[in-house]
């Protein structure tokens, strides 16, 4: 090997091995609602385990969401997790989660006729409001230094790929007022809406140009519809998946929902994942923080085989 050729594969390597993608607890966060009973207890959840990243949804102890704070408010803890040297990496918020005009959610028992009206009533003001509430998710993320945001496709119908195309218009045109303040809406798979698997997340953003719209996925979201792995992860979109999502049961090693994440790891580490993972712990038999510590013991055990 002549010295020109030694000096372009030492190029070659320096560039792949800059290039590789390594998954280590510096890629962990944890929904601070779940993870502790207050803000501060949240805040040593994150110490105590070395975590540089966290996400919201709700100040823990509470069940007012984030966005829906006042900006003083919001500002007490972006500081609070600006001081302890945290940064936030995703807003969780419920937008969109309602049946939208129009497409009626698959039910299993009739609604009362008052219930129904009521119910028609919220969400008619929840969908009227949806655009002043998009803002105000955007401005919570911009004072919590994130640039993405959580939103939903609406309460399943009988036939959800029936709307796909509608779903698509509508967060297509949020996505315009998310482009101008430079902050991604990830779309996020849930069974009680009408994305609900991995494979209904691609066929809904291929629908929607917009590099602002990516999508959270959360495997067990779809548990028992779609196998997190190969299933699940083949089909979500590589390019557009900018967070992932880990519940307890899908995770903690007596779980019997318990999924294969060292190997989804692996696979992430290898195709170049370069976003975050967090904890959503989501277990309410009273053991929530328990919980939450036997998750993330598994989740750093698993990032430090790798």
């Amino acid at each position: 090997m002549t010295r020109r050729e030694l000096i372009a594969a030492g190029a070659l390597c320096a560039t792949r091995a800059w290039a590789r993608t390594h998954i280590d607890k510096f890629s962990i966060s944890a929904i601070t609602d779940e993870i502790g009973h207050s803000t501060d207890q949240s805040i040593a959840f994150a110490h105590g385990y070395g975590l540089k990243f966290v996400e919201i949804r709700n100040p823990a102890g509470t069940r007012k969401e984030y966005f829906s704070l006042t900006e003083p408010e919001i500002k007490v803890d972006a500081v609070l997790f600006t001081n302890e040297g945290l940064k936030v990496s995703f807003v969780n918020t419920s937008l969109l989660k309602f049946a939208w005009p129009g497409m009626e959610p698959a039910r299993k028992k009739p609604e009362e006729p008052a219930a129904r009206d009521k119910r028609l009533a919220a969400e008619k003001a929840r969908w009227d409001r949806r655009m002043e509430d998009l803002g105000k998710a955007i401005r919570c993320a911009q004072i919590m230094g994130c640039d993405k945001v959580r939103v939903f496709t609406g309460s399943r119908v009988a036939e959800p790929a029936a709307e796909f195309q509608r779903i698509a218009d509508q967060i297509g045109e949020m996505a315009l007022t998310a482009e101008r303040e430079k902050v991604y809406l990830l779309i996020e798979n849930e069974m009680s809406q009408n994305v609900g698997t991995a494979a209904e997340l691609a066929a809904v953003l291929k629908l929607i140009p917009s590099k602002w719209v990516g999508c959270n996925w959360d495997p067990h979201n779809a548990y028992g519809r779609e196998a997190a792995f190969p299933d699940g992860y083949n089909a979500v979109p590589r390019n557009r998946t900018l967070n992932i999502q880990i519940k307890a049961k899908g995770v903690m090693p007596s779980s019997p929902e318990k999924e294969d994440w060292k190997t989804i790891f692996e696979a992430l580490e290898r195709d170049g994942y370069k976003h975050k993972i967090g904890l959503e712990t989501h277990i309410f038999d009273g053991t929530l923080i328990a919980a939450a510590h036997t998750s993330m013991d598994e989740i750093l055990h698993i990032v430090g085989q790798l």
